[in-house]
């Protein structure tokens, strides 16, 4: 299986967080069309502001969240790990002008504005699976009631 990274800061311009139900920063999803559609694992993903903090302490959650469409945002290109390995399948959108279609949520994480948090899931059977099914994928999104910067969203996935 080969392993991929990309973060928010790949492409495009990062967005201000609002309040609930927030900014999507970041998606995996499924390339369209049948011959190209491919699963995908998240093993892993960091989080964390990255603007000037706002002048009284505060949270931001971050959301691990299945979405069924794009949205609109910039592409950006994963990382292979390994230079040898081919390019990713998975389709990659950050920083979100207009939001994708949300479902369920699947991870959320409450943070202090100062803090960043790494998710790890410690084996097979806990990594967030992308789902073989045409722009269906997983979005990570961030809200503050008071935090109104920007945050950094760094995601490493198998596929």
């Amino acid at each position: 299986m080969a392993a991929y990274a990309s973060s928010n800061k790949l492409a495009g311009t990062q967005q201000n967080l609002a309040a609930s139900p927030g900014k999507t920063i970041i998606s995996l999803t499924a390339a369209t069309g049948a011959a190209t559609l491919k699963r995908g694992w998240i093993r892993e993903f960091d989080v964390g502001a990255d603007g000037a903090p706002n002048s009284t302490d505060c949270a931001i959650t971050f959301e691990a969240i299945r979405v069924t469409t794009l949205g609109t945002g910039t592409s950006a290109t994963p990382s292979p790990l390994d230079g040898a390995d081919t390019a990713a399948g998975l389709v990659c959108t950050v920083n979100m002008t207009v939001e994708p279609s949300l479902g369920v949520s699947l991870v959320a994480l409450a943070l202090n504005q100062r803090n960043s948090q790494r998710w790890l899931a410690y084996d097979d059977k806990h990594a967030l699976i992308i789902p073989a099914t045409n722009l269906a994928g997983i979005g990570i999104r961030a809200y503050s009631p008071t935090y109104a910067s920007t945050a950094i969203v760094t995601v490493q996935h198998d596929e």
